[in-house]
């Protein structure tokens, strides 16, 4: 499916719909420039699950884990890691099977380490400046 949000706020609200939807076990991969709109994303997904904690992309720690909403959210950032094998390292499989809402953003660095059924959510930058096209697949809205 493909979504046209027109501000950060629409992106984040798109993220908090999608995670209505979500089960425990649930991984996310993303795709998307810089600045594309994954962290406002997940902060929509994190508000959509009831999390009341501030959303900021895991750049420099890799994750950041969110918990007290319905469901756990572990936030990933691949963008430094060189292979899947790295993220295996940080214990990947553990956040796997703790029951919550994997969310990794560049994912296409893991792409080998992913679950099949991952929801995969493409975001690019639209016709104008705060404009974005959001691509989801793997469940409906």
């Amino acid at each position: 499916m493909e979504f046209i949000t027109n501000s950060e706020n629409e992106t984040e609200e798109l993220g908090s719909r999608l995670a209505e939807k979500l089960e425990p076990g649930t991984v996310i991969a993303f795709t998307g420039d810089l600045g594309a709109g994954k962290t406002a994303f997940t902060r929509g997904l994190a508000r959509g699950l009831g999390i009341t904690e501030r959303v900021t992309s895991p750049t420099f720690t890799i994750v950041n884990e969110y918990e007290g909403g319905r469901l756990p959210l572990f936030h990933f950032d691949m963008y430094r890691l060189d292979s899947s094998d790295e993220l295996f390292d940080i214990g990947w499989e553990d956040y796997l099977t703790r029951g919550g809402v994997c969310a990794v953003e560049w994912s296409e660095n893991v792409a080998d380490a992913l679950e099949r059924d991952a929801v995969l959510v493409s975001i690019c930058r639209g016709g104008r400046e705060t404009q974005r096209v959001v691509t989801i697949e793997g469940v409906e809205l």
